[in-house]
């Protein structure tokens, strides 16, 4: 909070834009860090295979963009192909940190590492060889793999714009803010839920649920399927705000911002809210916005504030997982 005051002030932007601005960010990037609390709260830790829900987001709006799908119907076109790909994706993953317990954050890391190469492999060799796909503006000249951007002029600001206030001047996406209210609703009410309460034991002590008669392994798997199907709502969510889609790229740091987001509103490793990701969304987007400004005015680089921001972001994570370690040692050795 004290770094983005300083660079609001080093900045020298108007209240106004910087306001614009954080709005549209969290319009973009709230959707994605809600879905950490729900793996977070199961005992997973900090959710790093998220990227593989982005990967379904991602894909599923490839395939609307080949069909041509305009508008809110090709968007939730999107949002019904990516959920049964990231519900298997999820399993998979869940599956596989039920193998890595006590390692589930760099389990989850590398996992996605290993899954962008099957990414990349399908998006770059498969398609237009075992994948048929006839679309020149989407395939590369030679007519095998993906074009490196993608333009989403079918979906673009598909949610965002449907209604959309500019009191002040100052649009309001209200359609997608309503939407991360269901979400923040819809994870309240899962908590209050026999499952969320499971996930909640399971957390906290996975013996002594076990113990108590839950399948903890059970849990721990659609505790990772909720929040990949999530993420890959919010990865179309995300992308239809930003217009164009990276095909190969625009899910790389999805889970390391949105991980960031989350600690610098104040969770930890093994405890996370809704106030404390939209928090954290907006005051790590708020500091992404003017520092570069910031460096800019004052030292004359603007790449100054983006080594500044990309610092920020993996400290906080380094911060946090340093502070759990240290936190968990006494109690481990009681």
């Amino acid at each position: 909070m004290v770094l983005s005051i300083l660079c609001i002030l080093g900045a020298g932007k108007s209240p106004d834009f910087i306001i614009a601005e954080v709005i549209n960010r969290l319009g973009r990037n709230c959707f994605i860090v809600l879905a950490l609390i729900v793996p977070v709260v199961a005992g997973l830790g900090l959710n790093f295979a998220i990227v593989l829900g982005a990967m379904a987001g991602q894909a599923a709006l490839i395939m609307v963009t080949h069909w041509k799908v305009p508008g809110l119907g090709g968007l939730l076109l999107a949002a019904a192909i990516a959920a049964p790909l990231a519900a298997a994706l999820g399993w998979f993953a869940g599956v596989v940190l039920n193998r890595a317990k006590g390692r589930e954050m760099i389990a989850s890391m590398i996992l996605g590492f290993f899954m962008n190469g099957i990414y990349q492999l399908v998006f770059l060799y498969l398609v237009g060889t075992l994948i048929p796909l006839h679309n020149q503006t989407l395939l590369l000249p030679s007519g095998i793999g993906l074009r490196n951007t993608v333009d989403l002029k079918y979906t673009k600001y598909a949610l965002d714009y449907l209604i959309y206030p500019a009191p002040l001047g100052i649009g309001l996406p209200l359609a997608t803010f309503a939407v991360i209210g269901l979400l923040c609703f819809g994870i309240r009410w899962l908590f209050g839920t026999k499952l969320g309460q499971d996930m909640r034991a399971v957390g906290q002590d996975m013996n002594v649920a076990a113990v108590s008669g839950i399948n903890v392994d059970r849990t721990r798997i659609i505790a990772m399927i909720i929040s990949t199907v999530l993420a890959g709502w919010g990865q179309v969510i995300f992308l239809q705000n930003i217009g164009t889609l990276n095909t190969y790229n625009s899910h790389d740091q999805v889970g390391t911002f949105a991980i960031a987001a989350l600690l610098v509103g104040g969770a930890s490793v093994t405890k996370a809210t809704i106030g404390q990701a939209l928090l954290g969304t907006f005051l790590f987007h708020l500091l992404f916005i003017v520092s570069p400004y910031a460096g800019q005015r004052l030292l004359g680089s603007p790449q100054v504030g983006e080594y500044f921001r990309v610092f920020i972001a993996y400290a906080v994570i380094c911060l946090a997982l340093a502070l759990h370690a240290w936190q968990k040692r006494p109690r481990a050795e009681s």
